[in-house]
Parts: structure tokens; sequence; C-alpha cells
């Protein structure tokens, strides 16, 4: 087994939900990064679990085969793998697991398994090292909106979490409720442009609480009541009121986002904040939080959007950092398996 070094190669696999990914590093620089998204699920209105797993098998060998060609690497310069262990949907995850152990097993190869959700804190990384610890995490995406008080690569821990809806799964059943197509976040956020963020006041759930937990379940209910109650007035909801349906809980989504992060800001007094997941796309809430972020003197640190969605570069970032930190022989072992589990109240990697 090759010593691994700041100079040794990695590849990196991703293939939590409807992403197939890979990603090459020859140390600390980003060679290549493929990313396969499966537009089967578009005609179902969100992901269908067993034919994410198909498209998976049918896509991982040609996603890695040309992360390596957009390296101008072959496997025999690949000191170790990086891929992700959850959570995710577990058929996809498998599918991503057991090639890149198929891999370390043909090449000799040490495995790292990596927390998707940690690959998206340290996402920002991938383009900016100047990011201090600690800084704050907002993860925000379609099955997950959390935030984390990171303190080094080795130690953060979960500060407030959602207790129903993630806003990206709030973003996708408004945009369902709308008949706006999937996926739902980029739809909302561009008919949101055009629309009055003041229209109706949908609400803001959890804004006003003490601890940092996010609730989204209630903004999807009243949308959806405004939408019925228009229906049986018979009254058709013309171009303009979609634009401001969607402005309107756009703004509720950003406000309350913005809001938990700020007042962790303030209390735990960090002055970087890392936004990283699907929802950081999201251009209402990159422009709010950065506006909040300046009058603080709080510097924001947003990936750029080929790095919000899921992608191979977040994990191999953090999984070359737990190659130099930790013994090589303590990813020698295959025997790890893939799961749903999320990252908890208080983890240490």
């Amino acid at each position: 087994m090759k010593p691994f070094t700041s100079d040794s190669i990695v590849l990196a696999i991703e293939s939590s939900c409807d992403e197939t990914s890979a990603a090459v590093y020859e140390g600390a620089t980003l060679k290549s990064n493929i990313i396969s998204s499966q537009l089967v699920h578009t005609d179902f209105g969100g992901i269908v679990p067993e034919l994410a797993s198909r498209a998976h098998i049918q896509n991982i060998a040609p996603v890695v085969q040309a992360a390596l060609r957009d390296a101008g690497l072959g496997m025999r310069a690949i000191a170790a793998i990086a891929v992700t262990q959850q959570p995710g949907l577990a058929g996809s995850l498998t599918v991503g697991a057991n090639f890149a152990k198929g891999l370390a097993v043909r090449y000799g190869l040490p495995i790292v398994p990596v927390n998707h959700i940690e690959g998206h804190i340290f996402s920002a990384f991938i383009e900016n090292e100047d990011i201090h610890f600690p800084f704050l995490a907002l993860v925000v995406s379609g099955g997950h909106t959390s935030l984390f008080l990171v303190e080094s690569f080795e130690q953060y821990s979960v500060i407030g979490s959602t207790r129903d809806d993630a806003a990206g799964e709030a973003f996708d059943k408004i945009a369902k409720l709308l008949g706006l197509g999937y996926p739902g976040g980029i739809q909302v956020d561009t008919l949101a442009r055009e629309g009055n963020p003041k229209a109706i006041a949908f609400p803001r759930g959890m804004m006003r609480e003490d601890h940092f937990d996010f609730s989204f379940s209630g903004l999807k209910t009243a949308v959806r009541l405004y939408v019925q109650e228009a229906l049986r007035q018979n009254v058709v909801l013309s171009p303009e009121a979609v634009r401001d349906i969607c402005a309107s809980a756009q703004e509720a989504i950003a406000e309350v986002l913005v809001h938990k992060t700020m007042k962790a800001v303030q209390r735990f007094g960090v002055r970087d904040i890392v936004v990283a997941g699907g929802v950081a796309a999201n251009s209402r809430l990159r422009s709010l939080l950065s506006e909040q972020a300046a009058r603080h003197n709080v510097h924001v640190f947003i990936p750029s959007m080929k790095f919000c969605t899921d992608n191979a570069a977040m994990i191999g970032c953090i999984g070359r950092e737990k190659l130099l930190r930790n013994p090589l022989h303590s990813y020698d072992a295959l025997t790890f398996r893939v799961g749903s589990n999320a990252l908890r109240a208080k983890y240490r990697p």
C-alpha cells in the first residue's frame, strides 16, 4: 500500500441520492469532478429509490472513468478512495460503496467512508482556504436542514435541525402544489424573482423560539390551504398570483434560515458562516444572508453552484483531510455499511 502524503491522489465517489459523481484530487488540487444527474425522476415529481439505484448501476463505471480521464490519470496513480457512506437512499449508497470497495480490493487501496452531510459542511473549502475555525455551517437541502458549530476538521456538533420538513423538501412540495414540476426549488426561485415577497403573510415556523431548530411543515400547509381556498372559490391562479405565492413562500423560508443563523452567530461568537447543500443555490437565501452578515461584519462562504448539489468533490475534500490526520491502516477495513443516519447531536468523526 502506498504511503499517503499531502501530494497523494484521491478518487472520491458520491451516490447518496440521484446524482452519480466521481472526483479526483491531486494533493489539494481538484483535477476533475463529474456529476451525472438522473432526469428519470422528473415525470414522478420526486425521487423514486428503485429507479435511482438502477441509474447508479448504469452510471457508476462511466462516471468514474470520465473523472480519471479528465484528470489525466489512471487507477494505478490513485493512493486512496473516499466514498459516501451515509445518509441517503440505501440502494443508491450501496452501489457507490460496493463499486469503491471493488476498486480498493483490486488495487490494494485504503478506503475512507464519509458522511454525506460532513461533505457539505466542508464543501466551501474546495474553493476557499480562508475559512477560520470555529465557524457555523448551515446545511440546507431536500432532505436536511441543520446548523453546525464547527470547531475543526475533526470536531463539530449539531446545534439545530428541522423537526419536520427540510427547507428543500418544502420548496419541492410547494412547487408540486402549484404544478411547477420537479425539481421545485429552481422553479420557485425563478418565478419568485418576478413576484411580491410581501403579497402573502405565510408563517415563519419557530423563528422567535430561543433554540436553533427549524420547522417548515406549517409553511407547506399554509400554501396548500391558500391554493385550496382559491380553488374552492373557483379562482384560477393567474401567473402573477403564482409568482407572488412563490416569492412569499421563498421569503418565509429564507427569513427563518437567516434569522436562526445570525442568532447562532451572536450566541457562539463566530465570524465565518458556510452555507451548503442544494438550497444554498437559492438566490434569495444568498442575498439576504449576505446582507445580514455584512451588517455584523461576518463573512459568508457559499460554494459555487456545482458544489452546492451532491458531488464527489466535497467527499474527496473531507476524505483527504481524514487521510492526512489519521493512520492509513485505519482505513484498510472494507466492513463498513451504508445507512440513512444523519449526523447526531454530538458527532466526533
